[in-house]
């Protein structure tokens, strides 16, 4: 990974407004295991990297969270309770409860998904590597962490690989070029390199 590039990952992705309004609010709603990920953290690099408005094609604001209580009320009471502290920013906020995808992945989507047991978990399984970033936020919204397995270098090379934690070759492809049609300056790339595919 080169010099720097973990800080300038987070300097940017927090010079976006949103991002950082949602780190600085996420601890005071209290949920276990909190983090922002995906996304709007990757994109806002993409498009800065791109001289675009740093929302610019930004959907939506994924939030993981890791509870083992693993009830569809107490997710429920979860989405509640980060709408009302969130609605004032105007944006669509996807929350999930890591802990509880095993139990309707299959259902929804046709695939077998293994029980995790973390949000990092979770974090590491989006299909393409370089969407596997994760920030996440001390108590009083500073001292934030970054959570990205296969590193951010690709991110700034604009390179998207196939996360070897989770093939689906086909579900790798049609991402891939949906983000490459958003953002032209990606590259699709085959693998990861070999130093990055193990640990």
């Amino acid at each position: 990974m080169r010099v720097d590039a973990e800080a300038r990952f987070k300097s940017i992705a927090l010079s976006h407004p949103l991002n950082a309004e949602l780190l600085r609010r996420l601890p005071a709603i209290g949920l276990p295991d909190c983090w922002l990920v995906a996304g709007c953290l990757f994109q806002t690099v993409w498009n800065a990297i791109a001289g675009r408005p740093l929302a610019d094609g930004i959907k939506d604001y994924d939030i993981f969270y890791f509870d083992e209580d693993l009830s569809w009320d107490a997710e429920d009471r979860a989405i509640a309770r980060m709408r009302g502290a969130l609605a004032d920013l105007n944006i669509a906020v996807d929350l999930k409860n890591q802990a509880r995808v095993h139990l309707w992945y299959e259902q929804r989507f046709g695939k077998p998904y293994p029980q995790l047991h973390s949000a990092r978990d979770g974090i590491d399984r989006f299909l393409v590597a370089e969407t596997c970033i994760g920030l996440s936020a001390g108590q009083a919204g500073n001292d934030v962490r970054l959570h990205a397995p296969f590193g951010v270098d690709d991110i700034f090379d604009g390179i998207l690989r196939p996360n070897p934690l989770c093939v689906d070759p086909a579900g790798f492809a049609a991402k891939a070029a949906s983000y490459r049609q958003r953002w032209p300056h990606l590259v699709i790339a085959s693998a990861l390199p070999s130093k990055q595919s193990t640990p």
